[in-house]
């Protein structure tokens, strides 16, 4: 794994918009536009390096799908903040029922320097974002600045066969409906929703685009409906489950929520049971299965223990156990004395993301169906990769 300078292709802004990238840039607290999409470097690999981090990605979804099992037979859900006992049952037959339900994706975030084994840092298996620019406008940077080369990028192809080979599940004779919030007024979401709805078209899928705002309820026969009013069968929702599950339309959620088996009216994708992946008390669960597992760091629930055990513990990272693009998340360096946070938190080891050249580097790999399936690279001026992370491309070499 190296870093690479290189000159950014004249054009390139307009480029990346064109092949679906409408948000190439961040404006940052001063007021500046900085790039988001930024080619003025590259990440290369080396073949046996993608094939191992292939092997662990894989290895750590299967652990993933053991927690999840785990934590329905044991009943741990009030670890995952989920206390309402009606969703907690909800999500619990969603699991025992998941081989009829369809589930898509989801992205595992890495720290790996090149050097040593990965370490799992957190799975977005709900609503995992940064997906449009991994799947095309890469490839299509590494057509055209390494002709030749080769990726780790099977996403779009993954991702049509995924809809293909799932058809199967959703509702016959209905289209599948697909969701984003009007609120984002970055067009990532929406964007994200129109790629992901484009791949179930190629697959044969007839869809229908929808915001989630727009989505209403008719009273008369208990069912969600679109804008004209027919109802909504299946829907893929960029939308957080703990957010759809207790908004206000979340007890007509829960009323007609289709879990299989022919109970409901709406399948919603990603299934409920994704919730158990999508939290971050996985990474403690998952300690707690495998213990010193060498792709895993030392996770806690219940406060950061031996993390803090005098100037040589190694520090931690407290996190909410929900949230995207590293909010609400604290690190604390060794020697601190430990803070333990009035909400539910997992305290993870501190293990800093590699330097390359000043830049924090993170891996996004990500999972179609159950296989490994590409990866994306983001960099940040920090410890944590938010909001203001730059999203840089990759080749094997």
């Amino acid at each position: 794994m190296k870093r690479h300078t290189t000159q950014p292709r004249p054009g390139w802004q307009q480029t990346v918009e064109a092949q679906g990238l409408i948000y190439p840039l961040t404006r940052y607290p001063d007021d500046s536009l900085r790039p988001y999409w930024d080619e003025s470097a590259y990440y290369s690999f080396t073949l046996p390096e993608v094939e191992a981090l292939e092997e662990v990605v894989e290895e750590l979804h299967g652990m993933c799908l053991a927690a999840a099992a785990h934590i329905v037979e044991h009943r741990r859900f009030a670890d995952l903040g989920i206390e309402d006992p009606r969703l907690a049952e909800l999500v619990a037959e969603s699991w025992r029922r998941r081989t009829e339900l369809p589930t898509l994706y989801g992205r595992f975030d890495l720290r790996y320097d090149g050097t040593g084994p990965a370490k799992m840092l957190e799975y977005n298996a709900d609503t995992p974002t940064s997906l449009v620019e991994a799947a095309g406008p890469q490839w299509f940077w590494m057509e055209e600045r390494f002709p030749g080369a080769d990726q780790w990028n099977s996403l779009h192809e993954r991702l049509v066969e995924a809809w293909r080979k799932q058809a199967r599940l959703l509702p016959p004779g209905a289209p599948v409906h697909f969701a984003h919030s009007a609120g984002d007024e970055l067009g990532e979401d929406l964007m994200t929703v129109a790629y992901l709805e484009e791949t179930a078209r190629q697959a044969g899928l007839e869809t229908v685009a929808i915001p989630v705002e727009e989505i209403g309820w008719d009273s008369l026969s208990g069912r969600f409906v679109d804008q004209r009013l027919r109802f909504i069968r299946s829907c893929f929702k960029l939308y957080p489950w703990e957010w759809l599950a207790t908004d206000a339309f979340g007890p007509h959620v829960l009323d007609t929520l289709d879990n299989g088996g022919g109970t409901g009216t709406t399948l919603w994708i990603e299934p409920a049971w994704k919730m158990l992946l999508s939290n971050k008390a996985l990474l403690a669960i998952l300690w707690e299965l495998y213990p010193g597992h060498p792709n895993l760091l030392p996770a806690y629930l219940d406060g950061p223990r031996e993390l803090v055990d005098g100037p040589d513990g190694p520090g931690y990272v407290a996190k909410p156990l929900l949230g995207r693009e590293g909010a609400g998340v604290t690190v604390h360096q060794p020697g601190e004395a430990p803070v333990v946070r009035d909400e539910p938190c997992c305290y993870q080891e501190l293990a800093p993301l590699p330097d390359f050249d000043g830049n924090r580097v993170v891996l996004g790999a990500w999972v179609v169906e159950d296989e490994a399936a590409g990866l994306g690279i983001r960099e940040s001026a920090g410890l944590v990769t938010d909001e203001y992370a730059r999203f840089l491309p990759h080749v094997i070499l």
